[in-house]
């Protein structure tokens, strides 16, 4: 069975593609913008300026950090 078009010629199959992309759009431009926003902020911060020093590390308190932290977040 054929669908025909109405009389604007547009089908409810290109009115829904285009909501999409519409919407996924302005969803990612939204996304990005706050990404920019929290990334600007982050930059007013006190850091030590880059290289960081590198830091040795237990492995065994690293493993028994992790699996506290896992049971205690509920994975």
């Amino acid at each position: 069975m054929e669908q025909k078009d109405n009389e604007a010629g547009v089908s409810r199959r290109d009115m829904l593609k285009g909501a999409t992309a519409l919407l996924v759009g302005g969803a990612a431009g939204y996304l990005g913008k706050s990404a920019m926003a929290s990334a600007a902020v982050n930059e007013d911060k006190d850091s030590p300026p880059l290289p960081w020093p590198w830091a040795k590390l237990d492995p065994l308190e690293a493993g028994r950090r992790a699996y506290r932290s896992y049971l205690e977040h509920k994975g």
